[in-house]
């Protein structure tokens, strides 16, 4: 069985909304990403990004009650699925694999 893949784009708006926890929609996840990372996405790329996750059935959406604040307006929510855990979950082994085998001189290269 091919196992489920993700950019490291969607693996940043995946950590993110798992660690949002209920309060993940587009604009928390993009100032998530901005005060972890450093990187400025814009809207259009995370909203494009769930999208895509969700078609993969890594995350799953709602939509919210309108809010007088929000000028009537509904918001989406996204949530982590069992699988989207379950990718995490792979790509952090791999990554964590591939990390165990750098040589530590090269690691020393950088500095650290």
């Amino acid at each position: 069985m091919k196992k489920n893949s993700v950019g490291a784009f969607e693996e940043i708006v995946l950590l993110v909304t798992a660690n949002l926890d209920g309060d993940a929609y587009g604009v928390t996840i993009t100032m998530e990403i901005e005060k972890q990372t450093g990187r400025e996405p814009g809207f259009n790329t995370v909203h494009t990004t769930l999208q895509r996750l969700e078609e993969k059935g890594l995350v799953t959406s709602q939509m919210d009650g309108a809010t007088a604040e929000r000028g009537g307006r509904r918001k989406r929510y996204f949530s982590i699925t069992p699988l989207g855990c379950r990718v995490l979950r792979d790509v952090k082994e791999t990554r964590d694999a591939l990390w165990a085998t750098v040589p530590k001189k090269i690691l020393k290269l950088a500095g650290n």
